[in-house]
């Protein structure tokens, strides 16, 4: 698909401080070292929970038959694949992502479940995406958009590729406040789960600690929701799940004005 300029947005606010480095560089050498193992530690270190929460997504906001999915930072492509499945193949899917080495395992996968003239894989940054404006009514990202190096940017073009009409929806970790299971997570997601997964996949990146940082540093909850109203979308939904672990933030992109 060419690449098209991106439509006219408001001014960006200032992008959500960070001091992990999120260069494109390093994220996406981050990611290639690690994705023959992503598929398994995502599922271990969630206990499988991670694969409730993409079948909620595809169920809060599904697909139209006929109706294009665009999957953003698709990395393995496990949503696009959900998406597949809750459209019974007939939604063609597009998932994107900058790590050629995530889309290789996704097309994999793909061609396992036989859904290689449903399901598209094609390689591009989440602030420049190779995809039309105003051409699908899904487009979604799971766990990828606080891995943008500039999050306004990376919202901006989740929307514009959009159609009007359509739905945005950013799956994303959040932090739980219970007295009780906020400390245990906070310590769980700090101390062990960077051990689990540079034991499991060794890298020079220490992906697993980068993990964590980012996550507490990303805005969740009601500023996240606020970042997608300030962009445009209306009638916004926030989801919870697992008592705030990961959350689903939906929101519309407005009909196209006269």
């Amino acid at each position: 698909m060419p690449l098209s300029e991106p439509a006219t947005a408001p001014p960006a606010p200032a992008a959500p401080s960070s001091s992990e480095d999120k260069s494109n560089q390093r994220v996406r050498r981050m990611f290639a070292s690690i994705a023959k193992r992503y598929d398994l530690l995502n599922h271990l270190l969630s206990l499988n929970i991670d694969r409730s929460w993409r079948r909620f997504t595809t169920r809060t906001v599904p697909p139209t038959p006929g109706d294009p999915v665009l999957d953003c930072c698709t990395g393995t492509a496990d949503l696009a694949i959900e998406y597949d499945r809750a459209g019974k193949g007939r939604s063609p899917i597009v998932g994107a992502d900058f790590c050629r080495e995530m889309l290789l395992v996704g097309d994999e996968k793909i061609r396992k479940i036989g859904a290689e003239g449903r399901i598209t894989l094609v390689e591009g940054d989440a602030q420049h995406l190779p995809v039309p404006s105003d051409a699908f009514g899904v487009v979604s990202v799971a766990f990828g958009l606080r891995n943008v190096r500039d999050t306004v940017a990376g919202l901006d073009e989740l929307i514009r590729a959009a159609r009007p009409g359509g739905k945005v929806a950013v799956l994303e970790f959040s932090r739980p406040r219970g007295r009780v299971l906020g400390p245990i997570y906070l310590g769980f997601f700090r101390k062990i789960l960077p051990r689990i997964g540079q034991a499991v996949a060794p890298n020079e990146d220490s992906a697993y600690h980068y993990l964590p940082k980012t996550v507490l540093e990303f805005p969740d909850g009601q500023d996240l929701l606020d970042l997608m109203g300030s962009r445009g979308l209306v009638d916004l939904e926030m989801h919870p799940l697992t008592f705030g672990i990961a959350t689903l933030y939906v929101g519309v992109k407005p009909p196209a004005r006269p």
